[in-house]
């Protein structure tokens, strides 16, 4: 199986508008898919390429123009600025989850396996889904599963958890479905716990504060008439790009000078969010919930 099969690959790339002597980065490394396809189209350019998990090394390219860093995005101006790197032409994130996580049932990301409650994509990192589950109080865990989920039922959920913990600890994935099961709606469960594991995995490692952090930092490092290409792939992330595309802004409307004209650091290239063709939700069922957005930097 491979590690990972990238969506809406010629569609970001196209977005990136590559220059062959200009300088891209991959701040969701990966499976290596839309690394490889930037690649192809450089000549003198360079390559550099984000992930925090060690797992993401098996994938590495063998290329003189690529460099690859094993740290988290929030890091990407630090380790621009290390490599004496000032501004780039492009900045590409795959925000999903990958096929390889999904698959691998010791890592704790899908209710499809029994397996550790982990969820951590830095496995170096102290909390896991198993602290957040055991530990927690149940105002914490009812506001993650608002927050994160999108549940209307948070609270109910976060009471069985809880209630379910005092009774013995909730050591698996096994376990922790077994006391939501009486909150699963019928016909929907999967897509109830998906919900409730994307809540998790947002808390465990901190996804969309550390989201922020990245696109903030695009403004300083992408140069002007450079590219910002996001994927996204459900509403919370989206919602925060496309207000961050739309305003430089995460909440409220873009900032104003003194004579009140708008200044906002990116244009959105495409007004209407790309989404994949059927054929390749077909092929690639993950791609399913997938939006792109491309912004060009002011």
């Amino acid at each position: 199986m491979a590690y990972h099969i990238p969506v809406l690959l010629k569609e970001s790339i196209d977005g990136l508008n590559i220059k062959p002597d200009g300088i891209y980065v991959d701040v969701t490394f990966g499976g290596g898919g839309h690394s490889r396809e930037i690649i192809k189209h450089l000549k003198t350019g360079k390559l550099i390429a984000f992930d925090q998990d060690d797992d993401a090394q098996q994938n590495l390219i063998d290329d003189k123009r690529f460099l690859f860093v094993n740290h988290n995005f929030r890091f990407l101006k630090n380790f621009l600025k290390y490599y004496k790197i000032n501004k780039v032409d492009g900045v590409l994130a795959d925000l999903g989850l990958s096929s390889h996580h999904i698959d691998q049932p010791e890592r704790g990301f899908s209710f499809r396996y029994d397996g550790k409650l982990d969820m951590r994509m830095n496995q170096s990192a102290k909390l896991s889904a198993h602290e957040i589950v055991n530990t927690f109080s149940e105002q914490q865990l009812s506001k993650i599963f608002w927050e994160y989920g999108e549940l209307d039922n948070g609270r109910k959920l976060a009471k069985a958890i809880i209630t379910g913990r005092q009774v013995s600890e909730i050591k698996d994935i096994k376990a922790l479905v077994e006391v939501l099961t009486p909150f699963l709606p019928k016909h929907a469960e999967h897509k109830f716990l998906a919900k409730v594991f994307q809540a998790l995995r947002i808390e465990v490692n901190r996804e969309m504060e550390f989201l922020k952090e990245m696109l903030l930092q695009t403004i300083d490092v992408i140069k002007p008439g450079g590219r910002l290409v996001v994927i996204t792939y459900h509403s919370l992330e989206d919602r925060l790009v496309k207000n961050f595309i739309r305003s430089g802004q995460f909440e409220g409307d873009a900032e104003k000078d003194f004579f009140g004209n708008t200044k906002v650091p990116f244009a959105a290239v495409n007004r209407k969010i790309i989404i994949p063709t059927n054929k390749e939700i077909e092929d690639n069922n993950r791609a399913r919930s997938a939006k792109l957005r491309i912004a060009e930097r002011n």
